[in-house]
């Protein structure tokens, strides 16, 4: 397994050891023991599925308030996304920030999210399949989110217009959204 850094300190690109041969190949999305030894103490307790049947289908910018805040390991399984985390921790040197990164089904790359983050994902390809663990279970009462299309943050997205639900057309824009991520707390 390969860590990649990237410019939101513990966004972290994982690319895992992939074992190919004329029948396909065999690689461990996950594996608890490796993680921790590569410093990543997370204990996932919730795996996610999405299939987004259209290119151009936008989640989020999705996130959690504090108490119920989760961190996320995303990888595709089917098909390729454009990926993104924005920091949404007060006091960061990089608040507002974002990074983006293609995981695809054919890169097998995956991208941790931690805690104090907005996370979202456009997709490339039809028929893509997303596959995500958290560390905290969902709360509708701790579900927030951030407008796709944000001017203050800026983010490049691979669509103009894209094909969102109606929940997130309502998000607000970052200097509006309700934030309570300090550095340091999460």
């Amino acid at each position: 397994m390969k860590l990649i850094e990237t410019a939101l300190d513990g966004v972290v690109i994982v690319e895992p050891s992939s074992f190919g041969d004329n029948r396909g190949f065999f690689m461990e999305s996950y594996n608890e023991k490796a993680f921790k030894e590569a410093g990543i103490n997370i204990d996932f307790i919730q795996d996610n599925h999405s299939l987004s049947v259209e290119p151009g289908v936008l989640r989020g910018l999705h996130y959690q308030l504090e108490e119920k805040a989760q961190s996320k390991l995303i990888r595709v399984a089917t098909g390729a996304i454009y990926d993104v985390a924005v920091d949404i921790r007060k006091g960061s040197s990089t608040f507002g920030q974002w990074v983006g990164v293609i995981l695809s089904e054919s890169n097998k790359r995956q991208l941790l999210v931690p805690k104090g983050f907005a996370h979202g994902f456009c997709t490339i390809t039809p028929n893509t399949n997303v596959l995500y663990k958290v560390d905290e279970y969902y709360s509708p009462n701790h579900d927030r989110g951030i407008i796709w299309n944000d001017p203050e943050i800026g983010i490049d997205w691979p669509v103009s217009q894209p094909i969102l639900s109606s929940k997130d057309e309502k998000h607000s824009t970052l200097s509006n959204a309700e934030i309570d991520f300090k550095l340091g707390r999460v």
